[in-house]
């Protein structure tokens, strides 16, 4: 019998059903840490139906809250990324990269909306409303320690494109295979089964040509050879293996100015947060984000 992850696959591109109600049971604790619930649910209402009605709900919120945000951040220069996928599903958040002299600007423009300041960090500022989350982002980090140039990003790669009848500023697909593989390589250490239809729909020689470009190529790497294991029946989310993890942090910190600039960030975060103990564990032992 196929894996868990590879009848959900199935269920995904359309070439599977669940057979019965503890099936489907299963096969949804799988979708929700692959963050593939949506999809899955679309197919299994029979089995869930209430679930569905109240994801789709969730769905339609996420979508106006979201074109609410672009609306907000017109004029400026900004892009949603981690956010076009080839399949829809509901995101916990709506990550923004921002060009940091539209930071503070767009952060009043939101406070306008409603919006509550969180979190404020080196390289993020976290908003939050009635529960909508919005994490403004001048470049892609992890605990202070930034893995990938935010003005890159926004400079070469930035383009407006329809979402539900607004047009909306994010980054090119091509682009989100590359982030996606970064996120999961040097933040998470964590491969869902959404980040490789990600690679499998999206990926090919200009989006490793984009990671090259960005010096994320080894994530690029890591994300193909677990994706392959998922694809021998390994069950998805993987972890990434702790060896892999140190050649690639370690490359980093050799070939990144900026990665290596900024690595000395990490105590500073550690040291600066009393529960740290408890998210070190929490990451080292967590089946999903």
């Amino acid at each position: 019998m196929s894996s868990f992850t590879l009848r959900l696959l199935g269920i995904v591109e359309g070439l599977y059903r669940p057979r019965d109600a503890g099936e489907a049971a299963k096969l949804a604790a799988v979708a929700k840490a692959n963050k593939l619930y949506l999809p899955f649910l679309r197919v299994s209402k029979d089995y869930l139906y209430s679930e569905s009605v109240c994801e789709e709900r969730r769905y339609r919120w996420f979508i106006r809250n979201a074109l609410e945000v672009a609306e907000s951040l017109r004029g400026l220069r900004y892009a949603f990324y981690k956010f076009r996928r080839p399949v829809e599903h509901v995101s916990v958040d709506l990550d923004i990269l921002v060009d940091p002299r539209h930071v503070s600007e767009a952060v009043s423009r939101l406070i306008n909306k409603g919006f509550e300041i969180v979190v404020v960090e080196p390289y993020t500022v976290t908003l939050r409303r009635r529960g909508f989350i919005v994490d403004l982002y001048t470049h892609p980090s992890f605990a202070w320690v930034v893995y990938m140039s935010g003005e890159e990003v926004l400079r070469d790669y930035a383009e407006e494109f329809e979402y539900h009848g607004s047009i909306v500023t994010g980054i090119t697909r091509e682009a989100e295979v590359v982030v996606t593989a970064a996120h999961a390589v040097y933040k998470e250490h964590l491969v869902l089964l959404l980040d490789c239809l990600t690679f499998w729909k999206w990926g090919g020689r200009k989006a490793l040509d984009i990671a090259n470009e960005l010096g994320v190529y080894d994530s690029m790497k890591i994300l193909l050879s677990t994706c392959r294991d998922v694809l021998r029946s390994a069950e998805a989310p993987v972890k990434i293996h702790p060896v892999s993890l140190f050649k690639a942090y370690l490359k980093k910190a050799l070939e990144d100015p900026l990665f290596r600039a900024t690595s000395p960030n990490i105590i500073r975060y550690i040291m600066g947060r009393p529960e740290s103990g408890r998210i070190v564990l929490w990451r080292l032992t967590r089946k999903s984000y």
